[in-house]
């Protein structure tokens, strides 16, 4: 397929870009720093932008694509800076425009429908030092619902840096215990089977080891 990746020199964004080249997919990457993005292949194409800052880098990225998929976040950050929330109104306006509907979307636990999933200790983090990132994601998350696009939103447990392991379970909602984690790599292969399974069309899943 043709697709296109924003947020992909983060951690997860590199493991989707990665596997998607590898499974023989076409990809184009809108990024703010291309020196960021350690893919080399001849299936990548690399656009310079921001997604919330330019709005025609994103019609050109989104134009003639077959889906899209958004890892944006904003790293080890507690601060936002409302970077979801101004971000999915110009996904959303460019995908509607160029007439491009599958958008598969990486929010996180504990948002939105997954809010009464989260185990008691995560909730309690969350509420501590993840407040702000939740209320972006939210925000972020309402925009997306109310677009005519066929969406996913995937809600990970615990990002890790650990090896890809294809053991991961995937729900509208899962029995979460403790601190429930999935490796980075394992959630980009989740991803890239939504790319044709129909199955959480227009539904939130989450996906924890």
């Amino acid at each position: 397929m043709n697709i296109v990746v924003f947020g992909a020199t983060g951690p997860t964004g590199q493991q989707i870009v990665a596997q998607a080249v590898e499974q023989g997919h076409d990809v184009t990457a809108l990024v703010r720093d291309p020196t960021k993005l350690t893919v080399r292949n001849d299936r990548l194409h690399v656009i310079t932008g921001s997604v919330p800052d330019n709005p025609q880098a994103v019609a050109d990225a989104v134009r003639g694509k077959d889906a899209v998929i958004s890892a944006l976040g904003v790293g080890q950050s507690f601060k936002p800076r409302g970077l979801i929330a101004r971000s999915a109104p110009v996904i959303v306006s460019a995908m509607e425009r160029q007439g491009v509907r599958r958008l598969i979307f990486i929010s996180a636990l504990g948002v939105g429908d997954t809010a009464g999933d989260l185990p008691i200790a995560m909730r309690i983090f969350q509420r501590l030092l993840l407040r702000a990132i939740a209320a972006d994601k939210e925000q972020g998350e309402q925009i997306i619902r109310a677009s005519h696009l066929d969406w996913t939103l995937v809600h990970p447990a615990g990002l890790t840096n650990k090896p890809k392991t294809g053991r991961y379970r995937c729900g509208e909602h899962l029995d979460l215990r403790g601190f429930p984690t999935i490796a980075r790599a394992d959630v980009a292969a989740f991803v890239l089977t939504q790319l044709r399974d129909p199955t959480y069309v227009r539904k939130t899943v989450t996906v924890s080891s």
